[in-house]
């Protein structure tokens, strides 16, 4: 069984935490070249008698991006799906905490999820501002 606490400490082990509460942290990784992408995970307690994890990673301002073409985008079927919150597109990929294992359903998303981002945020700002 999966702590918040073991998850917390698994990215401050691997990753310089830009911001934290006790509920969520955020976080920036490399990606290829010189690009990095910021991350946040967020703990969500008691959703449905169970705590979940929440990966998500800007790819750009919602006001600033072809939503459409971000949704298609998005689709494909690596991982995550798609959302608009406080203003940002996100892609969001969830996982029970319980039954969590850090490498293969923590990592390995947060991995594909964060070059997925990148990839998309590349195509629809050719910036890199996350």
């Amino acid at each position: 069984m999966t702590s918040w606490t073991e998850v917390i400490n698994y990215v401050r082990v691997r990753h310089e935490v830009l911001e934290e509460t006790d509920e969520w942290l955020r976080f920036r990784l490399e990606t290829s070249g010189d690009r990095t992408q910021q991350v946040s995970v967020h703990h969500l307690p008691d959703t449905d008698g169970q705590a979940w994890v929440e990966i998500s990673s800007p790819v750009g301002r919602a006001d600033d991006v072809d939503l459409r073409r971000f949704l298609e985008l998005a689709g494909a079927p690596e991982i995550g799906g798609a959302a608009v919150v406080d203003g940002l597109a996100l892609l969001k990929h969830t996982a029970p905490l319980e039954d969590l294992s850090i490498r293969e359903e923590f990592e390995r998303p947060l991995t594909l999820l964060v070059a997925r981002a990148d990839a998309i945020e590349h195509e629809l700002t050719s910036g890199d501002q996350f």
